[in-house]
């Protein structure tokens, strides 16, 4: 047991982030890595001895916020009082431009679609290989690399608008703060 403590505990801030970037809402997201937990210690004699914990939680985590999506698909979206509450305004960044930079980061990866967007938050913000990913995902690594790239081009696109994107092609150095650095890796 206290293996297994040792094991899942770092990981919870890494699938938080995860399941939060997903769904957006904070108390379902909390829920969910919650469920995911819960099947993790109760199946944790079913994982594979010689596979990776952190693989295996992603993977259950991911796999239970689609079918969250699904269902919210299916019944229709709801409100909750948070939705109008951007974390950036309650968390006071250094700055104003790194405040309004990190609202338009999460507002442009709402916008991708949930496939790219999970491959981008795995490789990119949460440091999985694209194999690792591609586990995850359970899709070939070849498909994370191209929804990787993907996304990350219609991510510079929203964040840089079309200039930008004629820009990064020719190769041009991108300037950032530092919240989504990991996410434009076109830097010459």
């Amino acid at each position: 047991m206290n293996d297994m403590m040792l094991l899942i505990e770092p990981l919870i801030p890494p699938l938080r982030r995860y399941a939060r970037a997903l769904v957006k809402d904070h108390a379902t997201a909390d829920d969910l890595v919650q469920d995911c937990l819960e099947r993790a210690i109760t199946r944790w004699h079913q994982r594979r001895q010689d596979g990776d914990a952190r693989t295996w939680l992603f993977t259950i985590l991911h796999n239970l916020a689609v079918s969250h999506m699904r269902q919210n698909r299916r019944r229709g979206s709801h409100l909750t009082l948070d939705d109008g509450v951007d974390e950036a305004m309650i968390a006071r960044p250094a700055t104003q431009e790194d405040a309004l930079h990190h609202a338009d980061v999460m507002q442009a990866l709402q916008t991708l679609p949930e496939d790219q967007r999970s491959v981008l938050l795995l490789v990119s913000v949460e440091d999985l290989t694209y194999a690792e990913a591609a586990r995850v995902l359970d899709i070939p690594i070849g498909t994370v690399m191209s929804r990787l790239a993907r996304a990350r081009e219609k991510l510079l696109q929203k964040m840089e608008g079309a200039p930008a994107q004629e820009a990064a092609k020719g190769g041009a150095t991108i300037h950032r703060p530092a919240f989504g650095a990991g996410i434009f890796r076109r830097v010459k």
